[in-house]
């Protein structure tokens, strides 16, 4: 009998992973794998750098490796790897942009066949650092999963994580929004559980028209990058649910590529008072269909099945009830666009 294919996945504790261990759980549904979720220990980190430097292990079945930052491809030497092997692993790294932290295990080693990293500029840096084929596989949502969406929306802007110190204060946004007619909304109550916070936090974003973000370039923190800028959950989830994202958008070759004008409102600048003014203008504009299209193309490019299509794709690995999925989802894409023609 053929091992089951095993997704790995670290989860580094937090709200702001809640998006990554979700793509974890629907790729193991899809893939009908074992999903194990292991922590960051550092005794454990420290043996499993020392086994790194072993040679690989050939066995039988598959091992996709879910790594939020690069360090976690570690997650890869566990016992059964080491006493059993695989035949081909998969290593997909969500902060690819931290190319120098590139572990040595997964450089030149040999330990994995095929890496995908989100940040499509640096997929010729991350293939010549690891000598591993490496592809650019970007962010997502499950787009499919969402409910219809509601008809109206209540909320004109949503504020959803950092934002740059003008628009950081809520009470002041809500005071300078409402003289504008326009109702804001801090986004609910944080929840201790992650993945309950990430379901409120959805639920929040189908009763917005727009989501405010900005690119970590004009709103930095100690966990972002200094100078690369990226694609993370905010964006895609909101598009998902169907409302714009009114911000100052990643100039990243990710953002050209995924963000499309359509679930854009840009700002001019970071100024609270000149944005407001813009958003005034779009939430004055806004109309069920609006959401509606947005969530089509979001379903046409950003739903994860179609990610894990790239990755199965990759090793030639049947998937029957991915097929299944991505039969699903070309069966709502084609209700949606006959209710938006």
């Amino acid at each position: 009998m053929p091992r089951p294919t095993r997704v790995i996945y670290t989860d580094p504790g937090g709200r702001g992973w809640a998006t990554v261990a979700l793509l974890a759980d629907l790729l193991a549904q899809c893939l009908d794998a074992e999903l194990v979720t292991t922590s960051t220990r550092p005794r454990r980190d420290r043996v499993r750098r020392a086994a790194g430097q072993a040679p690989r292990r050939r066995g039988s079945g598959t091992c996709v490796v879910i790594a939020p930052q690069p360090a976690h491809l570690g997650s890869l030497l566990d016992a059964t790897y080491l006493l059993r092997g695989y035949d081909r692993v998969v290593g997909w790294v969500i902060d690819s942009f931290l190319d120098d932290r590139i572990p040595r295990m997964a450089q030149g080693r040999g330990h994995y066949d095929q890496l995908f990293v989100t940040d499509v500029e640096l997929v010729e840096t991350w293939a010549s650092r690891t000598g591993t084929a490496t592809e650019w596989l970007p962010f997502g949502s499950n787009v499919l999963d969402q409910p219809p969406l509601p008809e109206d929306r209540s909320v004109d802007l949503l504020r959803v994580g950092r934002q740059p110190e003008s628009w950081d204060d809520n009470d002041r946004t809500a005071r300078a929004a409402a003289e504008l007619g326009l109702t804001f909304s801090a986004g609910p109550p944080l929840e201790t559980d992650a993945r309950l916070n990430q379901a409120a936090l959805t639920a929040a974003m189908r009763q917005a028209k727009l989501v405010l973000a900005f690119t970590n370039l004009v709103s930095p923190d100690v966990y972002t990058h200094p100078t690369r800028d990226y694609v993370t959950g905010r964006w895609t989830d909101a598009l998902a649910s169907g409302a714009a994202v009114a911000g100052v958008p990643p100039r990243c070759e990710a953002g050209r590529r995924m963000l499309w004008e359509n679930g854009l409102v840009r700002l001019p600048s970071t100024d609270l008072d000149a944005g407001l003014e813009v958003v005034a203008a779009a939430a004055a504009a806004w109309r069920p269909e609006h959401a509606a299209a947005i969530q089509l193309q979001a379903l046409q490019t950003l739903d994860w099945r179609l990610r894990f299509k790239v990755l199965t794709d990759s090793i030639e690995l049947s998937a029957p009830r991915l097929d299944d999925e991505l039969a699903r989802l070309e069966d709502r894409v084609t209700a949606l666009t006959r209710r938006t023609a």
